[in-house]
C-alpha cells in the first residue's frame, strides 16, 4: 500500500504551482500567518477540518521532513549511483502494474487495461523483473490508475480534505483506494522487509524529486493552501486523463475570443472603418482632379528654364 508516500508526493505537486508566485517579502508573511494561528479561514468547503488539517501540516513538514524524511533523501540520492535508482524505480512500478489493469478495465478503457498486463508480463520477464522498463522502449506506455481515481469515475465524491499524520494530504476516497490497491496481486503477496523497501524506494524517490524546488514552497505565503489547492487540481487531472487541464485552457481560448469578438462588435472599431474609408475617398479624388491652366504655365515654364540651363 503506497499511504506513505501520500505525503512527499503532496509536496512535489505544490512545487509546479509555485514558480512566479511568490513575492519578496512571502518569508515574513508565511512566518505571521503560522503565528497567528487564532484566525483561519475555514470558507473552502472542500476543507471542513482545516484548524486541525494545518497543525498536522506543520508538523509533517517543520518536523518529520525536515528531520527524518530530507536528511534520508539526501543521503540516499548522495550514495545511490542513478543506473541502480533507476532499476529499484523500475522495479517498484512494475509491481502496480496488475493493479493498474484491474482499474483500467473497471472503468472501461479496456485497451489501456490491456497495455498494463502487457507491461507486467514484459518487464518482469524480458526486464528482469522489471529492472528494465522494456515495455516502454517497444512504444507500450504505463498506463497508471488507482482505484481511487475508479471510485470518482463511478461518481463517488473525495469528501473533506484529511491531512494525515506522516501520510500527508488525502481524502476519504483516494485513502479508500490506496489500501484497496494494496491487495492487489502481486504486492499482497509481499511481507515485511520486502514490502517495507517498495515503500521507501517510493517515497525516498518521490522526496528527490522535490530537493530543487522546495525554496519556492518554504517562500510561498500559504504552504498549506498551496498543497491543498494542488492536491485537488493533481486529483482532478488525473482522475479525468488530463481533460481538466485541457478544459482550462479551452475557457481561456473562448474568453479572448469573446473579447475580440466584443472589439469587432463596438463602436470604435466602426468609427475606425468609417475613418478609413474617408481616407480612401480622399486620396482618390485627389488623383482623379485635373490640373488648371495656371499650373500648365507654372510646369511649362519650370521646363524650359532647365533646358536653358543646360
Amino acid at each position: 500500500m503506497d499511504l506513505s508516500k501520500s505525503l512527499a508526493t503532496g509536496l512535489i505537486i505544490a512545487a509546479g504551482f509555485l514558480g512566479g508566485c511568490a513575492t519578496n517579502d512571502a518569508q515574513s508573511q508565511s512566518q505571521e500567518a503560522k503565528s497567528n494561528t487564532a484566525v483561519v479561514d475555514t470558507s473552502d468547503p472542500r476543507d471542513p477540518l482545516e484548524p486541525v488539517n494545518r497543525e498536522i501540516w506543520d508538523f509533517n513538514w517543520d518536523v518529520l521532513d525536515a528531520y527524518i524524511l530530507r536528511p534520508i533523501t539526501v543521503t540516499y540520492v548522495t550514495v545511490m549511483p542513478q543506473p541502480a535508482r533507476t532499476g529499484l524505480v523500475n522495479i517498484t512500478d512494475n509491481l502496480q502494474e496488475p493493479a493498474n489493469f484491474l482499474n483500467n478495465m473497471f472503468q472501461g478503457k479496456v485497451d489501456d487495461g490491456l497495455d498494463s498486463l502487457a507491461r507486467f508480463l514484459i518487464n518482469t520477464t524480458v526486464g528482469l523483473v522489471g529492472t528494465f522498463d522494456v515495455a516502454s522502449k517497444i512504444g507500450i506506455e504505463r498506463k497508471r490508475e488507482q482505484f481511487g481515481e475508479t471510485l470518482a469515475v463511478w461518481g463517488l465524491d473525495t469528501g473533506p480534505f484529511l491531512m494525515l499524520p506522516f501520510l500527508g494530504p488525502s481524502d476519504p476516497r483516494s485513502f479508500t483506494g490506496d489500501y484497496v490497491d494494496g491487495f492487489a496481486f502481486p504486492m499482497s503477496l509481499l511481507e515485511g522487509s520486502v514490502n517495507l523497501a517498495r515503500i521507501g524506494i517510493s517515497v525516498l524517490e518521490t522526496r528527490a524529486q522535490l530537493l530543487d524546488q522546495e525554496a519556492q514552497l518554504e517562500q510561498s505565503v500559504d504552504d498549506y493552501a498551496f498543497v491543498k489547492n494542488a492536491y485537488f487540481e493533481n486529483l482532478e487531472f488525473r482522475v479525468t486523463d488530463g481533460k481538466s487541464g485541457d478544459k482550462a485552457i479551452d475557457d481561456e481560448q473562448l474568453d479572448d475570443f469573446a473579447d475580440f469578438e466584443a472589439m469587432l462588435e463596438g463602436n470604435d472599431f466602426d468609427s475606425y472603418e468609417e475613418a478609413s474609408e474617408e481616407a480612401v475617398e480622399e486620396s482618390t479624388e485627389k488623383e482623379d482632379t485635373p490640373v488648371n491652366d495656371t499650373e500648365k504655365t507654372k510646369l511649362k515654364e519650370k521646363e524650359s528654364k532647365s533646358k536653358d540651363d543646360k
